[in-house]
C-alpha cells in the first residue's frame, strides 16, 4: 500500500502560520512574506526581495495526535558562482516547544549569483518533502521551522492525525527589524539564529524582520512594522548603512527620527528598543562601501573599501552611527519613557571577538548567534531590561 494513502493532507492556510505578515498563493501552493504587499511593492532591489521571503523565524504550527508529519515544498536556494553548492536549508520541528527532529528538502530552484557582476541565474527544480516519523502519541503543539535561508512555498501537509491550529499560548510578541545577523547568515538551522534563540529564552512569539544587507531606515518596513501587532518591538540598525554606503550623517539623523516617529504612530507606548551594531571591526572606524575579499583558500570573506578620512565629511562608520543613536534616544526618551537604547557591542563586543571571531570579518558562525542570544536574552527580557515583565503585585 502507498504510505501517502495512509495520511491525510490538511491545506496550508495562513491560519497555520507565524511569523509572517502576508502570504500568497503562487501556482505551487503558500509563500510566507515577511512584509506586507504595499511593501513589496516599495521594494527597489532583488536583494531585499528575495530576503523578505526568505522565511526567517516563520513556522507551521499546529496541533495533533499525529506521530508522522510530512511537508511538501519547492525550495528557492541560493548560490554563489565560483562557489561550493550550499548545503540544503533546514526543517527544525519542535513537538511541545522542545527540539524533535530536523529535515531538508533535496532538489527545487536554484538562483545563482555572480559576485562579479551582480548577475543571477535562476535554474528550475522539483519540490521535494520534509519528512518526521516516529513522534510520540497523544496530543500535542507542533512547530515546524521554515529554513530561513531558502524562498519556501508550502505545497501540502499530510500527517497520519487530523491537525487543527495550535490555540494561542498568550505569550508576548516580539517584533525584530535587522541585518543579515537578525536575518541567521551563517547559523546552521532557523531555530539556531539568535532571535530565535532569545526569543525561545524570553517566553515570546518572535516576528523576525532580520532581512540581509537590507537594514536601510526604509519607511515602507517601518510602516509595516507600524501596522504590525507586536507587545515588544526592536530594532538593529548600523552595519547596512554602513556596509553598503547607503546615506550620510545628514540623512542619517533624521531617517533615524522619522523611522521611530512611523513606530509610534502604531505603537505609542509599546518597549521599544534600539540596538546599534556588534562589534565589526572591519566598520568600526573605516567606512563602506564594503566589498568581496576572495582568499587563496577560496574562503569569501569581507572588507571595507571606504577613508576613514572621509569621516569629516559624514562618511557613516559604526562608532559615528552608535554615537547618533545613543543621543537620538537620549533626546527622545525625555517624552518617551518607553524607549531604550542598548550598545550592539554588549551584545558582541571585543572580549567575544577574540574568542569567537567572525570568519568572514562580518557575520558571526553558530556560536556567535548563541552569545549574542545569550546576552540580548539577560540585558533585555532579563530583570531590569527593556523588555522584563513588570514586577507582580
Amino acid at each position: 500500500m502507498d504510505h501517502e494513502h495512509d495520511l491525510i493532507t490538511t491545506p496550508v492556510t495562513a491560519d497555520l502560520l507565524r511569523g509572517a505578515l502576508d502570504v500568497e498563493r503562487t501556482v505551487h501552493g503558500l509563500l510566507p512574506h515577511r512584509l506586507p504587499a504595499a511593501a513589496r511593492r516599495q521594494i527597489p532591489d532583488e536583494q531585499l526581495a528575495v530576503a523578505e521571503a526568505q522565511p526567517s523565524g516563520v513556522r507551521l504550527v499546529f496541533r495533533t495526535r499525529a506521530t508522522t508529519v510530512e511537508l511538501d515544498a519547492l525550495p528557492t536556494k541560493r548560490a554563489y558562482r565560483g562557489l561550493p553548492t550550499p548545503a540544503d536549508g533546514v526543517y527544525d520541528l519542535l513537538v511541545d516547544g522542545r527540539p524533535a527532529g530536523r529535515a531538508t528538502v533535496p532538489g527545487g530552484r536554484v538562483r545563482t549569483v555572480d559576485p562579479a557582476t551582480g548577475s543571477v541565474e535562476l535554474a528550475e527544480g522539483p519540490p521535494g518533502t520534509a519528512r518526521f516519523v516516529g513522534l510520540t502519541p497523544g496530543t500535542k503543539d507542533i512547530e515546524v521551522w521554515l529554513p530561513h535561508n531558502e524562498v519556501t512555498e508550502l505545497i501540502a501537509l499530510r500527517t497520519d492525525a487530523p491537525v487543527e491550529p495550535a490555540p494561542a499560548g498568550g505569550r508576548r510578541v516580539w517584533l525584530h527589524h535587522g541585518s543579515s545577523i537578525s536575518h541567521g547568515s551563517s547559523a546552521t538551522r532557523p531555530t539556531a539564529i539568535w532571535p530565535a534563540l532569545a526569543a525561545a529564552r524570553g517566553g515570546v512569539e518572535l516576528v523576525n524582520l532580520g532581512f540581509s544587507g537590507s537594514a536601510l531606515l526604509d519607511p515602507f518596513t517601518a510602516r509595516a512594522m507600524r501596522d504590525a501587532p507586536a507587545d515588544l518591538i526592536s530594532v538593529k540598525i548600523g552595519i547596512n548603512l554602513v556596509n553598503t554606503d547607503a546615506m550620510r550623517l545628514r540623512a542619517f539623523t533624521p531617517a533615524v527620527h522619522g523611522f521611530l516617529d512611523t513606530l509610534r504612530e502604531g505603537h505609542p507606548t509599546t518597549p521599544l528598543l534600539v540596538v546599534s551594531a556588534v562589534l565589526c571591526p572591519i566598520h568600526e572606524d573605516t567606512p563602506g562601501p564594503l566589498v568581496y575579499d576572495f582568499g587563496a583558500d577560496g574562503a569569501v570573506r569581507f572588507r571595507a573599501s571606504g577613508d576613514p578620512a572621509e569621516r569629516a565629511a559624514g562618511r557613516l562608520t559604526l562608532g559615528v552611527i552608535r554615537e547618533v543613536l545613543a543621543r537620538v534616544v537620549a533626546e527622545r526618551g525625555a517624552e518617551d519613557p518607553h524607549l531604550y537604547y542598548l550598545d550592539g557591542r554588549d551584545l558582541y563586543g571585543e572580549a567575544d571577538h577574540v574568542e569567537l571571531p567572525l570568519p568572514d570579518r562580518l557575520h558571526p558562525d553558530a556560536a556567535g548567534h548563541e552569545r549574542i542570544a545569550a546576552n540580548f536574552a539577560r540585558l533585555v527580557f532579563g530583570s531590569g531590561g527593556a523588555f522584563a515583565l513588570p514586577a507582580g503585585p
